[in-house]
């Protein structure tokens, strides 16, 4: 969308909302996200001691530190939660995207593609209930979870209530029954339709129907460890938050847009409390409340999402200033293996400038999704073909952490420091969760760094005091992150061994043997 020429345009037709309206309700004015006081981020309820740690009087906080060990980065995909590459089952179209005349072979080829640690899906409404008080998912859906857990990879979701490039509705019956519809002002280009229009989302009815969905789906999917993160559901086509290009909304004002919006926005987090919400940082061209929205998700320490790279500016101010224990999920498509891929500008394809710029803005999660022409033989055929930057993004997107430095103290408290590198492209979105242990049990020292840290291309120190007469050596090392409440499990990033379990065991390989 042109915001530029949104503005010029609401100025002239009376779409732009009065300053008075603007004051009155809770709409965020545009601000740089750098440095915004948006809280100190997710409680650290056992906060590790991260420093200072001088080591000389007349502040000796650990006399006699001794580096003892040192790790290197990993050149290796290192999966984990809150991080990877996502391949695409479905989005904007369901099935009709999905390229070949046998659908359930094509979803499975595309859950194995190798490429590929997470997977998507965007169901309309419709497809997921059909009827109040129970839902029913599609073939397509219950066949991604089934082979989700076959393969070891999890979804994100999100239930679409608009779909302008579905054929068929996306509401069920039971709301059209009920909710009044507002015919939108204006014209589509991309696909046959010549009318669209909006339900009353603040309808009674709607508003019933929505906290139910919510709850049906929490139910089951709530803290599911096959669900890596849920789409925020925003107003208009796809819930991405408008209905571009469209000049009106089906709100009589923008108080009571807003106001509906806020309190979808709370159905979502008070039934989604174990399960990141992804809000999406479109601008706010339908005047809906967008920015309180955005303003809201950061509060509550869920997760932010964009549709492409070439885009307005505020949403690359949005994405790449956010606070560093909000992930960011970037959907930008890719090309297939025909010529058009190799169209070039600089000696730089535009899928590649694509990647680039998504690890510009120090991405979580990159989408493999071949815009309405689905199917793993694309997504491999550009890989092979060019292969260099699907590598790199691989390798560094989210967050990718390892214990860089590990000093040893003895005497009557012995204890490590150790320092935690992050050679991602992303803080990690969440708490940090570090593990001394032993294997008798005897030793068992644990707690979270600040959230979001360590930073990319920082290091962070915590101590870790030990019990009298411990030896080091022998030790373990282990990380979890902790995202609302659950925490998964983090391997190391180093080039050096680690275990099953992604732990890295203790032996010194510096210094003095």
């Amino acid at each position: 969308m042109k915001r530029r020429a949104f503005f010029k345009t609401a100025a002239l037709t009376g779409l732009a909302a009065p300053l008075t309206v603007r004051e009155s309700a809770g709409y965020v004015a545009a601000h740089n996200w750098d440095k915004y006081d948006f809280g100190l981020g997710p409680v650290v309820k056992d906060r590790l001691y991260q420093g200072p740690f001088p080591q000389y009087p007349p502040e000796r906080i650990f006399p006699g530190g001794d580096v003892v060990m040192a790790t290197t980065p990993s050149e290796e995909v290192v999966p984990g939660f809150g991080k990877g590459l996502i391949t695409y089952i479905a989005a904007d179209m369901g099935t009709a995207e999905i390229q070949g005349d046998n659908k359930a072979q094509a979803i499975e080829e595309l859950v194995k593609v190798p490429l590929g640690q997470k997977l998507y899906l965007r169901p309309t409404w419709r497809e997921v209930q059909q009827r109040r008080g129970r839902l029913n998912f599609p073939d397509y859906w219950k066949q991604t979870f089934d082979l989700a857990r076959q393969y070891n990879k999890q979804v994100g979701f999100r239930i679409q209530m608009r779909a302008p490039d579905y054929k068929e509705e996306a509401l069920p019956d039971f709301v059209l029954e009920k909710v009044p519809m507002v015919k939108l002002e204006g014209q589509w280009r991309r696909t046959g339709k010549t009318e669209f229009q909006e339900p009353r989302y603040d309808h009674p009815y709607f508003q019933e129907a929505f906290q139910e969905l919510n709850g049906l789906l929490a139910a089951e999917l709530n803290g599911n460890p096959l669900v890596e993160f849920v789409d925020t559901f925003m107003y208009g086509f796809w819930g991405e938050g408008h209905t571009w290009p469209f000049r009106n909304n089906p709100f009589p004002d923008y108080q009571t847009a807003e106001r509906t919006w806020v309190r979808m926005f709370e159905t979502q987090l008070e039934h989604w409390t174990k399960t990141p919400l992804a809000t999406n940082t479109q601008p706010d061209f339908s005047l809906v409340g967008n920015s309180e929205l955005l303003d809201r998700t950061i509060r509550s320490h869920n997760w932010l999402r964009s549709d492409s790279i070439w885009i307005e500016n505020m949403q690359i101010e949005t994405i790449s200033n956010r606070p560093p224990w909000v992930a960011a999920i970037m959907e930008v498509g890719m090309h297939d293996a025909s010529p058009a891929a190799a169209v070039a500008s600089d000696d730089v394809n535009e899928t590649d400038n694509r990647v680039v710029h998504v690890m510009d803005v120090g991405a979580n999660y990159w989408s493999l999704w071949n815009f309405h022409r689905i199917s793993a033989a694309n997504i491999m055929g550009y890989y092979r073909q060019h292969p260099k930057a699907i590598d790199q993004i691989s390798r560094k997107i989210g967050y990718r952490v390892r214990p860089s430095f590990i000093w040893a103290y003895g005497g009557e408290t012995p204890g490590l420091i150790i320092g935690l590198a992050n050679d991602g492209i992303a803080g990690v979105p969440g708490v940090l969760r570090v593990s001394v242990t032993s294997e008798d049990g005897k030793v068992n020292v644990s707690g979270g760094l600040d959230a979001g840290y360590p930073l990319p291309g920082k290091v962070r120190q915590a101590q870790f005091p030990l019990p009298k007469g411990t030896q080091w050596q022998g030790l373990k090392i282990k990380a979890e992150i902790e995202v609302k409440g659950m925490r998964y499990p983090v391997p190391w990033a180093c080039l050096q061994k680690t275990g099953p379990d992604g732990s890295l065991t203790l032996r010194r390989n510096l210094g003095r043997g």
